[in-house]
């Protein structure tokens, strides 16, 4: 199936490593070009290399929790490619801690970077999409059910997809488009330390109906279908991608 990705652009953040850069491969395979954000210079060089040379892939050292930082991408985006049809919002995970651990720097640090950075730089890129424009937030199963250990996880995410749902109201009658990607038990490096913090990494998928983990490219294809023009019907939608964990609908 032609997912329609030729030669639209989109704003990846986080797209260094991890599950950004795993969607960011998977729509420059598509014939999309994409500017990928990280906080360090090594990765945003690297992926950039990896990605394709700049006719195809733009890297730029960023941190969402600055202010700039939507301005900047957006600008990337029209001086490289002369275009903006979306973006993908992608950020570290939060720390992890309970609720009696995690302390005052830790929640307000998590909440500029993931929240409010990821709520900035969805408004700035809403201001410039047109019809056929999309918004996708790279999110967690913690929306739905608390994961151990994960507390400023489990508290931000639910809001940061209240939020997303809101946008999706608010954007409909434009043409544009807002989902959400609700991942667990992908095989990337959070998904392993994760499972050592809940003292069962031997037998971390016991719980997962396919008994695997998923690899990043499977969560990659995913993220590209949502954002191309072949899910033109689909929005406000929260797409948990966790091998079928999560037990409710």
């Amino acid at each position: 199936m032609d997912l329609g990705l030729k030669d639209r652009v989109y704003i990846v953040t986080g797209g260094t490593r991890g599950l950004g850069l795993a969607a960011a491969r998977e729509l420059t395979a598509d014939g999309a070009k994409v500017v990928v954000s990280g906080r360090g210079t090594a990765s945003v060089v690297s992926a950039e290399a990896e990605l394709g040379d700049p006719g195809s892939a733009v890297g730029v050292v960023a941190d969402n929790a600055d202010p700039g930082t939507p301005d900047r991408l957006i600008a990337a985006a029209r001086d490289a490619f002369g275009r903006l049809d979306g973006v993908l919002i992608s950020v570290g995970g939060p720390p992890t801690g309970t609720s009696d651990t995690v302390g005052d720097e830790q929640w307000r640090d998590s909440f500029e970077s993931g929240f409010l950075g990821a709520v900035r730089l969805s408004r700035a890129v809403a201001g410039e999409l047109g019809e056929g424009g999309v918004i996708g937030f790279v999110l967690s199963t913690s929306v739905y059910e608390p994961i151990p250990g994960l507390a400023v996880s489990n508290a931000l995410r639910p809001g940061l997809a209240g939020y997303a749902k809101n946008l999706a109201d608010e954007l409909g009658p434009r043409g544009v488009r807002v989902v959400g990607l609700l991942p667990a038990h992908i095989a990337t490096d959070r998904a392993r330390d994760i499972a050592a913090l809940t003292g069962n990494a031997a037998d971390a998928v016991a719980d997962v109906p396919l008994r695997r983990y998923g690899a990043p490219e499977e969560f990659g294809r995913v993220a590209a279908f949502l954002l191309s023009p072949a899910a033109s019907y689909l929005t406000g939608a929260m797409v948990t991608i966790d091998g079928g964990t999560r037990a409710g609908f």
